[in-house]
Parts: structure tokens; sequence; C-alpha cells
């Protein structure tokens, strides 16, 4: 039967976004690392950075599929326009998916994705002068058996960051550059401990990542224990916010020393050396007005709370009765140091007189009893402690083993450590659903793990190249707020894209896909992210 010329109603596919995430996979070169790195070894028709291609763009698909539903993610989707002529949604199966995992499992998850960064990030301009590393972790669901791989992590119980205290997880090491982008994935027990995980992710990257630049890596408190410094020693240089449970940093922010303003206005610091863990470094004493603001809500709140438990305490104590009266201003003594933030309004020690003899009444004139004493006070807050600490609101030490940081470099180095948390948040977005784990193997669930990194990393080189070249070009685009913007966030870009579709017309007997709802926005944006972009539009 002839083709009828005009519009197929039935051809109607989504390219949305994914055009972008295609266009970012090729521009990196991703799949030639990994066709090197996974060559097929059977006559399979797809080739495994396909498969990997096409996880990502299940994994930045953004909608409510999981990805246990991989095949059904692509039933409306370009497929032959984004992973290759030829290939259709049938080529995307459940045994595909597995087969991949398993073979990026086998490799290593780890060593596959240094070996992306090294090829795709390194010879680019980023840089990697701060590397910002934490933890976080993943709940699973299911039983999981060990497949007898000496690399293999446990699934188990561990302390929830989700608070799900019932699933087992495991745990996710990353390192991120200052922009954001992930260097460094490792994967770990679901009850392995941040300090030790953190440690153990520095040292690993110290060996994967080969760098001329100066390189700092930055952690957030967990990381600041004796055993880490003194592992790390004095010539690989850290930064790290010190815990506030040390002692010494405890009496540091009480200190009346003088600040000095940060080249942050909103900042002010004072300067120390220290040898903490036999480890010479610098601390440097912040006070921030913006945390002192949250924190002086907070502070206001919790004063009300504790009044109430203070006031249970007290009726307790209260209740007790004493020997001797002594007694009775001991324990009273004791209180007070327990709760320096209140003070007695009146003291009184009340006496009570019973019978030596349990008969009704009261003792008579004469009659032998026996003394107890009770505390009978009202309590207020002490304002003089109050005062003092709401004065110490707002401060916070950092730490490096580079003496020479002046404390602008160190508190605007610090504050990047942002970049890998957001990161974590970004796996962790119920709309990013690679993150949600149905796997059967543990294998599988670390290779899934690099698949999610691989996501954010892709994700965070897009909308890093998109604000460079608004910048450079002097362009913007419409924000959220439909202001204009050169800083727009690429979970905005990709909303840009959601009505893009793919569509066949008939002309003189031929079918030919066009592309519809691409207006002039969008044509900017493609023609500032590169040729590689465009092509998946045109």
């Amino acid at each position: 039967m002839p083709l009828v010329n005009g519009f197929d109603d039935r051809s109607i596919l989504s390219i949305g976004h994914l055009g972008i995430v295609a266009g970012a996979y090729d521009s990196l070169r991703i799949a030639d690392v990994i066709d090197t790195a996974l060559p097929k070894t059977r006559h399979h028709h797809l080739s495994h950075s396909q498969v990997i291609k096409a996880m990502v763009l299940n994994g930045l698909g953004f909608i409510e599929h999981r990805l246990y539903l991989f095949p059904e993610f692509f039933d409306d989707i370009a497929v032959e326009r984004l992973l290759g002529e030829g290939i259709t949604r049938e080529h995307l199966n459940d045994d595909v998916l597995g087969r991949t995992l398993d073979t990026v499992a086998a490799y290593g998850p780890t060593e596959l994705f240094n070996e992306i960064v090294a090829h795709c990030l390194i010879p680019t301009e980023f840089g990697s002068h701060c590397i910002h590393v934490d933890t976080t972790n993943f709940s699973v669901t299911g039983a999981y058996e060990p497949d007898f791989n000496a690399g293999e992590i446990e699934i188990t119980y561990g302390h929830p960051k989700d608070g799900r205290w019932d699933l087992k997880r495991f745990v996710l090491g990353m390192a991120s550059n200052q922009y954001g982008v992930p260097l460094f994935l490792q994967t770990f027990s679901g009850n392995e401990s941040d300090k030790k995980a953190i440690l153990t992710t520095i040292e690993n990257l110290k060996e994967n990542l080969k760098s001329d630049e100066k390189v700092y890596h930055v952690a957030d408190s967990a990381f600041y224990t004796t055993q880490n410094l003194q592992t790390l020693g004095q010539h690989t240089f850290w930064i790290s916010r010190v815990p506030a449970t040390i002692t010494e940093v405890q009496n540091l922010i009480r200190t009346d020393g003088p600040f000095s303003p940060c080249a942050d206005e909103r900042y002010a610091y004072c300067e120390y050396f220290s040898e903490y863990a036999g480890i010479k470094q610098k601390w440097v004493l912040y006070r921030s007005a913006p945390m002192y603001e949250r924190e002086e809500k907070t502070f206001e709140r919790n004063l009300k709370k504790d009044l109430d438990r203070t006031k249970t305490s007290l009726r307790k104590l209260c209740a007790q009765e004493f020997a001797c009266e002594p007694d009775a201003r001991t324990a009273a003594g004791a209180w007070q140091e327990k709760y320096p933030m209140y003070r007695f309004s009146e003291l009184e020690i009340t006496t009570i007189s019973r019978k030596t003899e349990k008969k009704r009444g009261r003792p008579k004139i004469g009659e032998p009893v026996v003394l107890s004493y009770k505390i009978a006070t009202e309590i207020e807050h002490n304002r003089e402690v109050v005062e003092e600490e709401r004065r110490v609101l707002g401060r916070f030490v950092l730490a490096t083993n580079d003496r020479g940081m002046s404390a602008d470099e160190l508190l605007t180095n610090y504050n990047g450590q942002g970049a890998v948390e957001r990161g974590f948040r970004f796996l962790k977005d119920r709309t990013f659903r690679v993150a949600e784990v149905f796997l059967k193997k543990i294998s599988r669930i670390q290779a899934l793990a690099m698949i999610m990194v691989l996501c954010l990393f892709i994700y965070s080189i897009t909308e890093f190249r998109l604000r460079r070249e608004l910048e450079r070009s002097g362009e913007t685009v419409t924000s959220q707020t439909k202001k204009q913007t050169r800083r727009p966030t690429m979970k905005w870009t990709f909303f840009l894209f959601r009505r893009v579709r793919e569509f066949v017309v008939v002309e003189e007997g031929r079918r030919v896909k066009r592309v519809a709802n691409l207006n002039e926005e969008l044509r900017k944006i493609l023609r500032l992210l590169g040729r590689e972009y465009e092509n998946y539009y045109s």
C-alpha cells in the first residue's frame, strides 16, 4: 500500500531534554572510554556504551519510572534518534541491563569511573584545586546474596540518613571539584563509619587522580580525628571544620580576641596555630552573621522548650526527701551545676516530721519523730549564662595543615563543600529515580552506584558548560521567576525542553522525521552548548 503524503499521527515520540543528555554523553567521548574498557565479546546488538547511555537517559529522565522499569521508560521515547540507527525499544530489556551491570561490576565500578574522569574531565578547564569529599548512604529493599566477588561490600543495617531504620543500606563516598563535578566514587558497606569512609576515599583518590595543581582535600568535621590527621600526615593538604566537641574548640569560641573582617563582610575571623594530633596546622575562628541569625532563632525556640523540660526535672528534685539539710543543699547545688542556664529564684529547705510508728494523726508533744528535708524553690533563666551562650552563636573553627593559607582562602575553599552535598541531594531527589535501588545482586548495586554518579557527572558538567557559555557570550535565558539569567540550573533547562517531540511526515512517498516545539530560546541553548547537542534536535 503506497504511503500517503501528510502527517503520521502515530509517529509522535518524545525527545524532551534527553537530546541534551545524549549530546553531553557524546561530547565527553564517554562511549570511547567504555568501549575500550568493556568491548563487546559476543554478538549482542547493543554495546555496553550504548546500554550505559540508555541507563543515563533513564536516570536523568526525571519522571516517575524507577530503574527496574527500565524498558518501559523508552515506550514513548525517540530511541533511534538518541541511541543510534536501528535501535528499538525491544533491544532495551532487563537482560541487557543486567548483563551490562555485571560487566561493569567485574571490571570495577570505581576503576571505570576513574578512567572516564581521566579521559573526559582532566583535559578540560575545570581543574581540581579543591576536592570536596563526603559520604552518604542509600537504603535498599529485598534480600541480597553475595556473588563471591572479593571487592564486594556488605548490604547491612547502619545509621540511616533517610530515617529508614528498617532497611539495609550501602554507603557511597564521593569526591567533587569546586564546581560540583564528581571526580571519584567508592562504595562501602552499610555500617561503615563516616570517619573511616572519608579517609579511605581520600587515600584512594590520591592514588587515582593525578594533578599538577596543589590539591586540597576538603571534608566536614567527621573527617577531623586524631587517626585521620596522623594517617594523612603533613604533606597531604586538607581543610576541615573542627568538631565543636573538642575541648580546645569549646574554649576558643568563647574568646574575646580581636576579630578582623573577612573579604566577605558577613564574616570576621581570628587566627591561631595548633598542633592537634601532632600535626602542625592553622585554626581560624570565624564569626558568621548569617549563621548567627539562624542560630539565634533556634536558640530562642529552644529556650522555651528547654524551660518546660527543666521544670519537670525540678519537680522530681523537689519531691525527694533528704536525711539532713546539708544533703538537700548539696543536691540543689548539683542540680544547678547540671542546668547552668537556670538559677533558683528562692531556695528554701523545708522540714517534714513523721512518727516513728505508723499511726494516724499528728505527732503529740514529746512523741519521738523522724525529720526529713525537702527542697522548695522556683527557677528562672540565669541571664548572664544565657547572654554568654547567645554571644558565641554563629562561631565555628576551620583548620588546615597549610599554615600559609589566608583566612579568606580557607573560608572560600571550605564553603565549596556545599557542592558535594548538593550532589548527594541530587542523587536522592525523588524525581531522580535511579536512586531507588531494586536489584538483587550486591555487585550490581555497586555498578548502579557508578551509573548514578555518572548521571551527576554529566548533569553538572553540562550545567557548568551552559553557564560558562552564557557568561562568555553575554546572552541570557529565562529563569523560573521569568527574569533573564546567566546561571540557570540544568533541571530548569531540562524543563524548558519538556514539549520537544519527534514526528514523521510523508513527503513524496518517503517518511521524513521532524522535530516540533523548538523555539528560539531552546535553539540558543543548543547553539551555546555545541554541535553534538544540536545534532539530536536537527
